[in-house]
């Protein structure tokens, strides 16, 4: 299968110079980094080359890195059924870039931008209804991205008084408590309790 991969890679790399920033296989897969100008382009000759025949969108979703000037990979998973392989896209963007929809060429991305989107905050031009799909409309802030609180920034809840579902900035009933007990890989300095009484057998 590696052996497979790696010439399908370096097919991809010699027809299609102007989309393919780098590529490489591990674990039996094959990763393929797009500038997101050529993303489209690119996805279409996946879908129509007689090498490749990409028919089948698989997910799109994305990561973050904080820490990066580019602060999303978003992530493209696509599934050949006539060649019996699958291979993974990858595409850099700032926080401030927008990617290009590709549901020009798959259709079946509808869902899964408005998701990464509504995850995110990324956002996809050239997309009919990009909304968010999984949170609520009146939602702040995007809940993957690794600086959003546990704990949000509102709670709902049915208001009695009002007869109806009211949203509230989030009141934690008591400050989070670290309860430092014995780590199975650091373990405690001090004696926890109960443990005395084994000191007292010994001595």
């Amino acid at each position: 299968m590696t052996e497979a991969l790696q010439e399908l890679g370096t097919h991809l790399e010699l027809k299609r110079t102007d989309c393919v920033l780098s590529w490489d296989v591990a674990n039996d897969e094959l990763t393929v980094n797009v500038a997101p100008s050529s993303l489209v382009s690119f996805v279409e000759f996946l879908k129509t080359d007689a090498t490749c025949k990409f028919s089948s969108l698989i997910d799109i979703t994305a990561v973050d890195y904080p820490s990066r000037a580019k602060r999303f990979d978003v992530v493209y998973h696509f599934l050949s059924m006539y060649q019996n392989q699958r291979i993974r896209l990858r595409v850099q963007i700032r926080e401030e870039d927008m990617v290009p929809s590709i549901m020009s060429v798959h259709p079946s991305a509808n869902w899964f931008e408005r998701e990464v989107f509504d995850m995110f905050g990324i956002l996809f031009t050239g997309h009919p209804d990009l909304r968010r799909i999984l949170t609520d409309y009146g939602f702040r802030g995007f809940p993957l991205r690794k600086d959003f609180p546990t704990t949000g920034y509102t709670e709902v809840r049915y208001d009695e008084v009002q007869k109806r579902v009211v949203y509230e900035p989030v009141k934690l009933v008591q400050e989070y408590r670290q309860f430092d007990f014995m780590s199975p890989w650091e373990g405690a300095e001090y004696i926890l309790p109960g443990d005395e009484k084994k000191e007292e057998k010994a001595g």
